[in-house]
């Protein structure tokens, strides 16, 4: 075997783990308008819930990770609103994340004290890992201008809130 052969074998088996990680991850990106759709939704739910734990936490981590999502989703909301109608995209709902919020959200209503903020950080990594993962595909992907720029506008802060909730949720 020629040095060059082996090096580019021994590269490729030691990348080939990483492509199949990199492929578990990869999120189509949806149509414009379920791609706002999915957008308004996380957008609600994030400040939604983010407004219940301050009523129902004690937890300063909770209360600080809810005061900063609720400040962040809310300036994302009125980005998106501007994007929108920049681009003349219309809303269609996105059943999958209003499942999800909706089943967090019913949760997070029929719990107090400590399970509340375990249930919160969970739900926070769902939300956020599937935020992260939609606005990072339509970012690249995503048809309308100005809401794949809105995608990677938003994208870097999506995904330090992603880390704040992964560190409030004890790395789940």
């Amino acid at each position: 075997m020629t040095p060059i052969l082996r090096r580019t074998l021994l590269v490729a088996v030691a990348v080939a783990p990483l492509a199949r990680v990199a492929a578990v991850h990869a999120v189509d990106a949806l149509p414009d308008a379920r791609f706002v759709g999915f957008a308004e939704t996380v957008n609600d739910f994030e400040m939604k819930s983010g407004q219940l734990a301050l009523t129902k936490s004690t937890n300063e981590l909770v209360r600080g990770f809810a005061t900063r999502s609720i400040a962040e989703h809310t300036k994302f909301a009125e980005s998106l609103a501007r994007n929108r109608a920049e681009g003349g995209v219309s809303m269609a709902p996105d059943e999958d994340v209003r499942k999800i919020a909706d089943e967090a959200m019913a949760r997070l209503n029929s719990v107090q004290g400590a399970e509340f903020d375990t249930a919160y950080a969970t739900a926070q990594v769902r939300v956020q890992t599937a935020a992260v993962d939609q606005y990072g595909a339509y970012s690249q992907n995503g048809k309308s201008g100005p809401l794949r720029r809105y995608a990677q506008e938003t994208l870097p802060q999506l995904q330090a809130l992603q880390e704040y909730a992964k560190r409030l949720s004890g790395g789940r």
